[in-house]
C-alpha cells in the first residue's frame, strides 16, 4: 500500500450561497503525479489553496504527512509551505524583479542565501529547465510566453520541494510550447521525486503528466483512475468532458 501524503476526508467549501467543495475525498500518494481535471468554475483551484492552508473549509478534514491543515496556525503554516511548491496559472512572476530575482525568491527570503549564492543557483535550475544563463539579468516582460512558464517552473522547484501544485500549466501556450512544458514537469517531479498535483482542463498535459487522474465535477470528485482507465471508463461525465462533447450530462450553460 502506498504511503499517502495528502488525504482530504467530506471537505466542505462553500462562498456565501454557493456551493464550491460538496463532501471532496481524495488521497494523493507519495511521489504520485495526480491529476485533477474538470472544468472551469468546478472547484479545482479552490481545492489547492484548502490543502496550502489559505482557504478554510467549514468542515472536514485535511492531512499533509498526517498534519492537520484545517485551522492550522500560522507557524504550522510556514512549515506547511516550505515543503510546498506552486508553479501558478498566469506564471505570477514580480514585474519589479530580474529573471533570476523571482527564481531564487524563497532562497533570498525565507532560506538565507546570500545573492551570489542564490543568483549561482537559480542559474543552474534555469539550466535544468532549458534556459540559457544570459536570461538571468533579464525582467519578466523580455520573456515569452514559454520562457516565462519555464522561469515559474524554476521557481516552483528550486527550494527542492516534497510537494509541487501546478495550476493550469498549459495555459496560453501553443501545443508544442505546451508539450514541452509537460515533458519539464515529468523531469523536475520525477528528478524531485515529488509529490504533484495539477489542476488542468487540457487533456494533452493531462495524459502526459499523471499517473493517475481524477476528475472534479460540481464540488465532488465523480471518477478517477489511471490514464489507461480514462479511454476504457463509460462514465457519462468523462466520456464527455475528455472527448469535449457539448452534448451530454454537463451543462454549459449556454
Amino acid at each position: 500500500m502506498s504511503e499517502v501524503k495528502i488525504k482530504l476526508r467530506n471537505v466542505n467549501k462553500s462562498f456565501g450561497k454557493k456551493i464550491v467543495l460538496r463532501n471532496l475525498n481524495l488521497d494523493v500518494c507519495k511521489g504520485e503525479s495526480l491529476v485533477v481535471i474538470g472544468g472551469s468554475g468546478t472547484g479545482k483551484s479552490v481545492l489547492i489553496k484548502c490543502i496550502q492552508g489559505l482557504l478554510t473549509p467549514e468542515d472536514g478534514s485535511i492531512l499533509v504527512d498526517d498534519q492537520e491543515v484545517v485551522g492550522i496556525d500560522e507557524k504550522d503554516k510556514e512549515a506547511l509551505h516550505s515543503k510546498m511548491g506552486m508553479l501558478f496559472q498566469g506564471g505570477a512572476l514580480f514585474d519589479s524583479l530580474s529573471v533570476w530575482e523571482n527564481v531564487a525568491f524563497d532562497l533570498l527570503e525565507n532560506k538565507g542565501y546570500n545573492k551570489k549564492d542564490a543568483r549561482n543557483e537559480a542559474i543552474r535550475v534555469l539550466r535544468s529547465v532549458g534556459l540559457d544563463p544570459d536570461v538571468a539579468d533579464l525582467s519578466p516582460a523580455e520573456l515569452s510566453g514559454g520562457m516565462q512558464k519555464r522561469v515559474g517552473l524554476a521557481r516552483a522547484i528550486i527550494s527542492r520541494p516534497e510537494i509541487i501544485f501546478f495550476d493550469e500549466p498549459t495555459t496560453g501556450l501553443d501545443p508544442i510550447m505546451a508539450d514541452v512544458i509537460n515533458d519539464l514537469i515529468v523531469e523536475s517531479v520525477k528528478g524531485l521525486g515529488a509529490t504533484a498535483l495539477t489542476i488542468t482542463h487540457d487533456m494533452a498535459s493531462a495524459r502526459k503528466i499523471a499517473d493517475r487522474v481524477a476528475m472534479l465535477y460540481k464540488g465532488e470528485i465523480i471518477w478517477q483512475g489511471t490514464v489507461k482507465d480514462l479511454d476504457k471508463t463509460d462514465n457519462p461525465y468523462v466520456v464527455q468532458f475528455i472527448n469535449g462533447r457539448s452534448q451530454g450530462p454537463i451543462k454549459t450553460g449556454v
